[in-house]
């Protein structure tokens, strides 16, 4: 059984900045919208988390993407002089 950095690791470039990007973006979105909804109308907090974690977490796969490919272009451009 394989970890998840051991997973992480043996991942391509570009998939591994987009997991790496919505996860982080994602657990982030719904940590500011947990607080935000708590300070909102707690009843509805459980949902605040969601309504910013889901965009984040999208934000955030395709930032890592694009990062993904800028790094992935910049290791080929340096191997291949």
């Amino acid at each position: 059984m394989m970890t998840a950095q051991a997973q992480l690791a043996a991942m391509p470039l570009v998939p591994r900045f987009t997991v790496v990007g919505a996860i982080t973006a994602g657990v982030l979105g719904g940590i500011l919208g947990l607080v935000l909804g708590l300070r909102a109308h707690p009843p509805t907090a459980w949902f605040a988390v969601l309504e910013v974690g889901v965009p984040a977490a999208i934000v955030g796969a395709l930032l890592g993407a694009l990062a993904g490919l800028v790094a992935s272009f910049v290791l080929r451009s340096t191997r291949n002089p």
